[in-house]
């Protein structure tokens, strides 16, 4: 399980840390590790260029004892310091003895410098690595001006770009990015992963990301965690010699309309391979469905007469059946809640439900819940998952590039680290609805169903795209292959 916790949990932890510690102890181990992913990224150290972007903080004591290290073996290093005053005196004091030298942000300390700010950008572009130590986890809002054309030159560089910690400019509390920040290609982060490494739009900054243990001491429960392949086979249902498709689990569907019927379709082709025994289809694309998928047990007398399912999925296509969605939220099984449904749904009732609601909802669905445009959805993608889940009493999924799952009880938010661009196809999320609706079925908490399910879908997805275009269908045949792939 990668685990994420919140800036003031790691302030503290770092805090109580360094009481026990000589002075200085935990930035020469977080310098270390920095100094040697550098390594191992550049190759050969001996004869490189290597350029800091030095802030006035801690990263920027990183940065330059890092930077000394490397020159010490051999590399030529130049320290930017945006504000020289208050760069971390022993760090640079460290840098100068190792051979490297620094030069102002806006011109030059000292002889033989860089010649201005168009000589230190150029030096930031024609680096071999440039490491950003501008700002640390405290960073809000964005660069400061005088940053900005440094982070740009950064954006120009040949070489790689290494963030201290997490990149300059984006939240690391919450994956914001309200401004200008870095564009790293690899993030070093000590300690443990910060959430604004996990969640877009700031995870995309961040490129790779690099976790040096430094030593701290965290609580149990994390802010956010990311299942891997591990956790997922631990959770995945597997049936037991004396099970039958009964025992193992029905999944309900209710999806699909006249003008929809493929919804249906897509929506029991994730249901099949979910892990349920069996799958009742309740809807007027009976038909399609059956065309396709002939072991599905279909019925057209609703919900109600369907007969026992242990869990529902309830508005893929849907189009403006509210007596169908409203029957299905009676049900005191859990209920998968997607697309068409999601508007359909009356909040009291949701709220109301004694059984657990899994919503699963994109950007776009989430911010008409909500009452706000999608871009503060988009920028907020946490804070949104969270208040979604509180309002309503139920497990969200918000779909996107960080795909979230949040309960309504609070606790760890979970983070999907699986998908591909790819995966914005029409159909897509009926697949995952059916899949995570079937993991239910299958006896799955809903959190755990939700972030199952996107996990072997995002992974589903890659196995079948394999870097070209795929359909809602191709992913669907894809997660018996992920189901295995996950289980080694």
């Amino acid at each position: 399980m990668r685990s994420a916790y919140s800036v003031e949990t790691v302030r503290t932890a770092e805090r109580e840390l360094m009481a026990r510690l000589p002075e200085g102890a935990l930035m020469q181990r977080a310098a270390a590790g920095l100094a040697a992913a550098c390594a191992d990224l550049l190759g050969r150290v001996y004869g490189s260029r290597v350029v800091l972007l030095v802030g006035s903080g801690d990263n920027g004591g990183d940065a330059l004892y890092a930077g000394a290290r490397l020159a010490r073996r051999g590399a030529g290093v130049t320290a930017v310091l945006l504000a020289p005053e208050r760069a971390h005196a022993e760090g640079l004091a460290a840098l100068r003895r190792a051979g490297g030298r620094a030069v102002e942000a806006g011109g030059v300390e000292g002889a033989g410098g860089a010649g201005g700010a168009g000589g230190v950008e150029e030096l930031i572009e024609r680096a071999d690595l440039v490491l950003d130590g501008i700002v640390g986890i405290g960073g809000k809002g964005g660069l400061r001006p005088d940053a900005v054309p440094l982070a740009a030159a950064a954006g120009r560089a040949r070489g790689a770009v290494v963030a201290v910690d997490l990149p300059s400019g984006v939240d690391a509390g919450t994956g914001q990015v309200r401004a200008v920040a870095v564009r790293a290609d690899l993030t070093v982060t000590f300690g443990t992963h910060k959430p604004g490494l996990l969640i877009d739009p700031a995870r995309e900054y961040a490129g790779s990301v690099r976790l040096v243990d430094i030593g701290l001491e965290l609580p149990v429960e994390p802010e956010l965690e990311a299942l891997q392949h591990a956790d997922v086979a631990r959770l995945l249902p597997v049936p037991r010699a004396e099970s039958d498709k009964y025992r193992r689990g029905v999944v309900g569907i209710a999806a699909g309309s006249a003008r929809y019927p493929g919804a249906a379709v897509l929506a029991v082709s994730g249901a099949l391979r979910g892990g349920a025994g069996a799958v009742r289809y309740v809807g007027p694309a009976g038909d399609a469905v059956i065309a396709r998928y002939p072991e599905t047990l279909v019925s057209d007398r609703g919900p109600k007469h369907a007969g026992r399912v242990q869990a529902w999925v309830v508005g893929p296509g849907a189009g403006d059946d509210a007596a169908t969605v409203g029957e299905v939220l009676a049900a005191d099984v859990p209920v998968l809640i997607d697309a068409d449904g999601l508007r359909l749904a009356d909040a009291e009732v949701v709220r109301g439900r004694r059984a657990p609601t899994l919503m699963t909802p994109h950007a776009g669905e989430a911010a008409a819940l909500l009452g706000v445009e999608r871009g503060e959805v988009e920028g907020a993608r946490l804070a949104a998952v969270r208040e979604l889940a509180g309002r309503y009493g139920a497990t969200v999924l918000l779909k996107g590039s960080t795909t979230l799952v949040a309960d309504s009880g609070g606790g760890a938010v979970r983070v999907n680290p699986t998908g591909t661009s790819w995966l914005a196809t029409a159909g897509s999320g009926d697949v995952l609805s059916g899949l995570a609706g079937s993991l239910l079925a299958a006896g799955l908490c809903a959190v755990d169903a939700g972030s199952v399910g996107a996990y072997l879908h995002g992974l589903a997805g890659r196995l079948a795209a394999d870097g070209a275009p795929v359909g809602a269908h191709d992913v669907a045949d894809a997660v018996p292959v992920a189901w295995r792939n996950v289980l080694g």
